[in-house]
């Protein structure tokens, strides 16, 4: 009986999940609620890139002959896509381009994460790179 019960509300949840886009979503934030997210994000990335760093000397700091691969700078690499290194630390400008970025109608269904990782590549001046990130997520949301 316990068992159906679960069954039953894991179904309802599936079927009620949230409805609501991303952009409604970064829109019901207030603004210091913006900032602190996208800070959330910056501290995250940064902590993030720091203990990778360190499992990785610890596993090869003895053996003379390692050479980090390329896959862990190109991991880093991404890392660094969701942080605007000409913005700095002024996170109101980033806020407020995402507010920017979300009144296009295009852009609703784009996650928050996906979104900031746009506009801070936008930010760097690197607008290739975020055309690119832009258009594969828009036809991956957008469907």
């Amino acid at each position: 009986m316990i068992k159906r019960i679960i069954l039953f509300i894991f179904l309802i949840s599936l079927v009620l999940g949230q409805k609501r886009s991303p952009a409604k979503y970064w829109e019901s934030l207030e603004f210091k609620e913006k900032v602190a997210f996208v800070n959330g994000v910056y501290a995250a990335g940064a902590k993030f890139k720091f203990h990778h760093k360190q499992e990785v000397k610890k596993q090869f700091n003895q053996d003379p002959n390692w050479v980090e691969p390329y896959y862990i700078e190109r991991f880093y690499e991404i890392i660094d896509e969701y942080r605007s290194e000409e913005v700095g630390y002024n996170l109101k400008i980033l806020a407020l381009h995402m507010d920017a970025f979300y009144t296009n109608s295009d852009n609703l269904n784009i996650p928050i994460m996906e979104a900031l990782r746009v506009v801070s590549l936008v930010q760097d001046g690197e607008q290739k790179t975020a055309n690119i990130r832009l258009l594969r997520a828009q036809h991956k949301y957008n469907k």
